[in-house]
């Protein structure tokens, strides 16, 4: 199940439904907002995005209550989270499937709103999007990187196949304190390109997200299929190489690797600080020794700038030989 595209002048909302960190930088919400506003876009910010209550963006209650609200109302036509964070996966058990399924539309997010993304797909069948949010990304002194801005439009505002998706020019995993330093341009440094860490072609649906996140659901009705899939996955640099190993073997441990067709892992941080002697490549090909699909690493989502737009449930395929071809076959809006 697709959403309608999204054109210029439609409304889009802005909520918290993990992390609290939107009430603590208002600059940078502000700037969010404006940049949605140069790009054509009614900005609309939900009555808790705001909101406090410990370590989350206000109670199950009040977070829910603004997802529902956005999914109602027909005048707003998207949904972008302020963050990520932690903690999205306690509204799984509250959500109103059916209003989501009724009411399909943009929704939008990384790192921890994969909770949502994966029980939302599961549940429904509705296509949502890993991709830029508000503080990270749209909250930037100068809005969008180009390039995350290009793929937010050819995914989101057009109906055609997405297509062949090349790897930026330029990358950055600089951290500027929101609010107080982050009046400046990020350093990038030259993007080195996609990294084949084994060969192979395997087409099939997107099943995109964060993997400490995705793993929090195994074991639940809240859990994609990982039939066929296109698995992309990414995550923070809070991470270590110790972490991801365990991640990635929990994976073959879950089965996942006898039913996916390829697995594509979005660009770390440096401060993950990977062993140059053992490096994630060969940490992935330890964890899925024996299975022949393709491996890619280092695309453009996760915790670097800039990021694509993926689509959950969207077919795509991978190529990897001399080079990588990473293609999305079909539009993801409709």
């Amino acid at each position: 199940m697709k959403p309608k595209k999204l054109t210029v002048g439609d409304t889009i909302a802005i909520l918290s439904p993990a992390s609290a960190v939107a009430a603590y930088v208002p600059r940078r919400l502000q700037r969010g907002i404006e940049t949605l506003e140069r790009m054509g876009f009614q900005v609309l910010v939900m009555p808790n995005t705001t909101a406090v209550h410990s370590h989350t963006a206000g109670t199950i209650g009040e977070r829910i209550q603004d997802l529902h609200m956005a999914f109602a109302d027909p005048s707003i036509k998207a949904i972008i989270t302020t963050i990520g964070g932690f903690n999205s996966h306690q509204l799984l058990d509250e959500l109103d499937y059916d209003l989501i399924r009724n009411n399909p539309k943009i929704f939008m997010g990384y790192s921890d709103i994969t909770a949502l993304h994966a029980g939302i797909y599961a549940k429904t069948g509705l296509t949502t999007f890993i991709g830029p949010a508000i503080l990270p990304q749209f909250g930037q002194l100068q809005g969008l990187d180009e390039y995350t801005q290009k793929w937010f439009e050819k995914t989101l505002m057009q109906t055609g196949p997405i297509g062949q998706i090349e790897a930026s020019d330029e990358w950055t995993d600089e951290v500027l304190r929101w609010d107080v330093a982050d009046d400046r341009k990020r350093t990038h440094v030259v993007n080195d390109g996609y990294i084949v860490a084994r060969e192979g072609k395997g087409t099939g649906p997107i099943l995109a997200g964060n993997l400490g996140t995705l793993l929090l659901l195994a074991g639940t009705p809240y859990m994609p299929s990982f039939d066929g899939v296109v698995l992309m996955l990414e995550d923070d640099e809070s991470e270590t190489p110790e972490t991801i190993d365990r991640y990635f073997t929990q994976l073959r441990h879950l089965g996942a690797y006898d039913k996916i067709s390829a697995l594509v892992v979005g660009r770390f941080s440096r401060k993950v600080d990977f062993d140059p002697d053992f490096p994630l490549k060969d940490i992935i090909l330890r964890a899925t020794r024996g299975y022949d699909f393709p491996v890619v690493l280092d695309a453009d989502f996760g915790h670097t700038d800039p990021v694509l737009t993926l689509p959950n449930g969207i077919q795509a395929t991978v190529e990897a030989n001399e080079t990588v071809i990473l293609e999305i076959l079909e539009s993801a809006v409709e």
